[in-house]
């Protein structure tokens, strides 16, 4: 055998690869002696860009107030919520605004109920009754229950409905309670288009999370989302390796599974042998060129592909009258989502403030030069920078393969790949958000504990909610 070495990696430091060496190490103890392997920054795509000497989240933006996980993590860290600075939204169509949002609630709600009817509250109790399914895998985490697989773990929250949901799309959801045609064209596209950079066809329950994320508070983390990464690696003393994995051969010592993983890095190629081996990096084709060797059987290639998207932060003038307000003073809004419109090359814009505010920071006004956050599908050529910003200063652009293309794959990927192999990823094909990511890496450490006391029990339990009354 070969010498003994650390008996956890995980692949990948971003959310998924912090949160998972956290959650391992609060299960198995802090004896349990964890490699963290990244080739690039720490905080994957909870990245931030510089403008002026200032900070701004160019990606993973905003947390739901029901992240319980995320807000768990900023409270073990230390960490402060950022302070709120109000702004307005509008959707967009190309030619006008189909709706604007003002400051008087009650308006926006007249607003709502003249264009839509009664959708907005169809959609409301649809969102509702999701999102307090969904909660209930808070307290079978907390009694150290966990799912081998993503049906699994669908099924013990909502029953059928919730793996069926994987497989039909939002728009067919939302039509069949009483939601209008009008509403999923204007309302339901703008949210996918600026969470997803897709169209309605998504499947409802990555549909159903994203438009929760667009109804309910939101928060950030002041000084960047990206802290409770390197926050969490810190805490639980992780060793975090320069490196980018290649992949990862099996071999077995005294009856048990052994993985050999291999790894570049600026010292050239190298491999160590683990126990135990989280993998959080998406293993699809488009992704990563990642290898497994000496499985039987053979692990499978991953169906499905990539949604590319492009985030570009400009620093400049916007040109208020593109949107029909020739007088830039007179423009009300910090962001505008847009319809499924074949002429917009965008999916949507806000104006952004940075990551530290000061008690004294008051948002730009419409005529001054601010900083915009644009997400596309195309990285944005000369003119249409144009017809959007009177002018600019700087424009920084960032792509990325960022979510599943929902429409790709049929089937939901598997979270156990061997023995004592997991696959965090594949939580995104159910929905990609900061808290699925947590929720998922949460259920994968508890999954590695289970299995490696045999625990069987803890494992894909039926009616677990009444096993947790029972409990209680």
């Amino acid at each position: 055998r070969p010498r003994p070495s650390p008996p956890a990696a995980v692949v990948g430091a971003g959310l998924g690869g912090s949160a998972v060496a956290y959650f391992l190490q609060q299960h198995f103890g802090p004896q349990v002696q964890l490699d963290v392997y990244e080739p690039a920054g720490v905080g994957g795509r909870l990245a931030t860009v510089t403008v002026n000497k200032q900070q701004y989240e160019s990606r993973g933006a905003s947390i739901h107030a029901l992240s319980l996980h995320m807000l768990d993590f900023v409270k073990i860290l230390g960490l402060k919520h950022r302070r709120e600075v109000a702004g307005k939204s509008a959707i967009f169509s190309g030619e006008h605004f189909v709706l604007e949002e003002t400051d008087w609630y009650l308006l926006n709600l007249f607003r709502l109920w003249w264009h839509y009817g009664i959708s907005f509250l169809r959609l409301q109790m649809w969102v509702e009754e999701v999102m307090e399914k969904f909660m209930r895998i808070y307290k079978y985490q907390a009694h150290g229950y966990a799912f081998s697989s993503l049906e699994e773990m669908l099924r013990s929250l909502g029953g059928d409905a919730f793996v069926n949901m994987t497989q039909r799309s939002v728009a067919e959801s939302l039509l069949e309670v009483g939601v209008t045609q009008r509403f999923v064209d204007d309302v339901i596209a703008a949210v996918l288009r600026s969470s997803y950079g897709q169209s309605v066809l998504v499947p409802a329950f990555a549909g159903a999370m994203s438009l929760a994320g667009a109804q309910g508070s939101t928060w950030a983390v002041e000084g960047g989302n990206k802290l409770v990464c390197s926050g969490l690696l810190k805490l639980t003393k992780a060793n975090v390796i320069p490196a980018r994995v290649t992949g990862v051969s099996l071999h077995s010592s005294e009856g048990r599974a052994l993985y050999q993983v291999h790894y570049e890095g600026g010292e050239g190629h190298g491999s160590a042998f683990y126990d135990m081996v989280v993998v959080t990096t998406p293993l699809h084709p488009s992704r990563s060129n990642f290898t497994f060797e000496n499985f039987e059987p053979p692990i499978a290639d991953f169906p499905g592909a990539f949604q590319p998207s492009v985030t570009s932060v400009v620093h400049g003038y916007l040109n208020s009258s593109y949107f029909g307000f020739p007088d830039p003073k007179l423009f009300p809004f910090a962001s505008i989502l847009t319809t499924d419109t074949p002429d917009l090359f965008f999916n949507a814009m806000d104006n952004i403030c940075p990551v530290n505010i000061s008690a004294a920071f008051r948002r730009k006004q419409p005529q001054e030069a601010a900083v915009w956050r644009v997400l596309s599908q195309q990285p944005l050529d000369k003119q249409q920078l144009k017809t959007l910003f009177r002018s600019y200063y700087s424009v920084q652009v960032t792509e990325w393969q960022a979510y599943p293309r929902y429409d790709a794959a049929k089937s939901l990927p598997p979270i156990v790949l061997h023995e004592n192999l997991f696959y965090l990823s594949s939580v995104e094909w159910v929905a990609s958000s900061m808290e699925m990511i947590a929720v998922a890496a949460k259920n994968v450490a508890l999954l590695a504990y289970n299995r490696w006391h045999q625990d069987l029990e803890k494992i894909d339990q039926k009616d677990l909610m009444h096993k947790v009354k029972t409990e209680l």
